[in-house]
Formats: structure tokens, sequence, C-alpha cells
């Protein structure tokens, strides 16, 4: 089995059972992930055009019904 590395600092990660700050190594680096996430260091990838062309319109959301229901 291989040992987990922490995402910031790449320093090997103690087992949940013992260590709160699972899956980081540290409080520390904890705190640092989260501030790269706020600082938006870190960004989720709006979805693509040819991503989208399965969606459908907003006006035709199959949970809306227009008229009497």
């Amino acid at each position: 089995m291989s040992t987990l590395k922490c995402p910031t600092c790449q320093k090997p990660v103690p087992p949940r059972g013992e260590n709160a700050s699972f899956p980081f190594c540290s409080r520390r680096c904890r705190a640092v992930d989260l501030g790269r996430w706020l600082g938006e260091e870190y960004r989720v990838p709006e979805r693509q055009m040819d991503e989208r062309e399965d969606e459908l319109p907003p006006s035709s959301h199959p949970d809306r019904h227009g008229g009497d229901a």
C-alpha cells in the first residue's frame, strides 16, 4: 500500500484515525489549502458548450408545467 502525500506540501500523511487534519499532514497545510480556495487560486472549470448541448433550455424544464396542473 502506498503512502498518501499531503496535497499542500507532499509530506507523508498519517492515517485518518491518527490525523484530525486528514487528508493533509497538519492543520497548517489544511489552512493553506482553504486559503487558496478562498483566494480563488483553485477554480472549478466551467462546462464547455459541447458539454451543454444535451441540456434542456431553461424554459422547457420537465418539472415546470404551464397552465393548469
